[in-house]
């Protein structure tokens, strides 16, 4: 089985009263589409994890990000493939969160977490997520 290694970017903010926010996407194409993930992508040769991290925002959300610690990486069986993910804490540093190959996007307070339809691989990160909340 091919495995295909990809980011995630976990991307939290403070809202106005102070709550951490988690931004989650709706994939807009292929296979997947419409299932809730964290937005990243796939590790082209010769990048570090954090390097292609910080290109996928740019290039699907028109922003600069800061890539912080790594949560975990994911290891999950797709029915076609076999999914390798690094997960890292991310922040906006400029950019507006545009979405560009996505169909939706929300930001999500601990309590809503669990309230989108994750993809299989994403959903297995929602606990370390909450811990970290």
């Amino acid at each position: 089985m091919k495995t295909v290694r990809v980011v995630a970017a976990v991307i939290k903010a403070a809202n106005e009263q102070g709550e951490t926010m988690i931004f989650a996407t709706q994939r807009g194409y292929g296979d997947l589409k419409g299932g809730w993930e964290f937005p990243g992508g796939k590790i082209e040769t010769g990048e570090t994890p954090q390097e292609a991290l910080k290109r996928e925002i740019k290039e699907e959300l028109d922003t600069e990000i800061s890539v912080g610690e790594r949560i975990d990486t994911i290891e999950y069986d797709y029915p076609t493939f076999h999914l390798s993910m690094d997960c890292f804490w991310c922040s906006v540093v400029k950019g507006n969160l545009v979405l560009k190959e996505h169909e939706a996007a929300k930001w999500l307070k601990k309590s809503q977490l669990r309230e989108v339809d994750w993809l299989p691989a994403d959903v297995t990160l929602i606990d370390a997520i909450e811990r970290e909340m």
